[in-house]
């Protein structure tokens, strides 16, 4: 049952403080994996463990053209490195570890968008008015 409790409180602070810092540590950061080189990344979201030992990092590419998967993969290689930085620059008992994963909110958005605009779809919702 544990498992399917919301998120507490500081695990939400955690998550949001942890975004944010690593936002600006990849924005500010050269780094060098050939997957992220001039690629700009967003992080939608971070998870805290319950321990805080462990962060989900939602991260994914700008641009339509960008690989997703590939953008990810470096981000899990250059993961102690930002592990590092991310020590430095918060004040917490121990930094946690970050595990990367691709966001497709935006992805479900369109699709959302895409199915909405249907002509049978918008007929449906204009005969509900």
């Amino acid at each position: 049952m544990a498992r399917n409790r919301p998120p507490s409180q500081r695990q939400l602070k955690t998550g949001e403080v942890i975004r944010r810092a690593l936002a600006e540590i990849i924005n500010r950061e050269d780094l060098r994996d050939p997957a992220l080189s001039g690629v700009s990344v967003t992080i939608a979201e971070v998870r805290a463990a319950p321990d805080l030992k462990v962060a989900t990092v939602f991260a994914a590419p700008l641009g339509p053209d960008a690989d997703g998967e590939a953008v990810i993969a470096g981000l899990q290689r250059c993961g102690r490195f930002l592990r590092g930085r991310l020590g430095r620059e918060l004040e917490m008992k121990s930094t946690p570890r970050l595990v990367f994963r691709l966001d497709t909110t935006f992805d479900t958005a369109d699709d959302m968008a895409r199915l909405l605009s249907r002509p049978e779809v918008v007929r449906d919702l204009e005969a509900d008015d």
